[in-house]
């Protein structure tokens, strides 16, 4: 799956692959750690969430598979996750082409009226990162 067709959903279903372009900040909130970075591929960008032993496990360069992925919302941020079931590994380094728009989590999505279990696209609040800002 290419990053371009994810949509939001409470299901594990996304297997994909990507590069890591940033691995922003680590936050520590009382139990949790957590870090968000920035991924792509050649068809987009998202936010990806990683947590406790994640954050120190991947480098900028880094291409990184993703089984059983989720991408869904964490404290009001539209976040690819591996989540509980699923699995992010390192499978190799630096040698791959990505873009960086659009950017799939600066999208603001609505349920489908005609199917309520589904997300629909419905307008772009930035082609860009917002918390990764490009460098011009």
């Amino acid at each position: 799956m290419h990053l371009v067709d994810i949509v939001p959903a409470a299901t594990n279903t996304v297997n994909t692959k990507f590069i890591l372009l940033d691995n922003g900040r680590i936050v520590e909130d009382g139990k949790e750690t957590t870090c968000l970075a920035l991924v792509a591929d050649e068809t987009a960008s998202v936010h990806f969430q990683m947590w406790g032993s994640e954050c120190g496990a991947f480098e900028p360069g880094d291409i990184i598979r993703l089984s059983d992925g989720i991408f869904s919302y964490h404290k009001n941020n539209l976040v690819l996750r591996a989540g509980k079931r699923g699995k992010a590994e390192k499978v190799g380094e630096f040698a791959m082409l990505f873009v960086e728009t659009p950017n799939m989590s600066e999208i603001r999505w609505s349920r489908d009226p005609n199917n309520p279990k589904k997300f629909v696209q419905e307008s772009v609040i930035s082609p860009y990162s917002q918390i990764f800002k490009p460098l011009h």
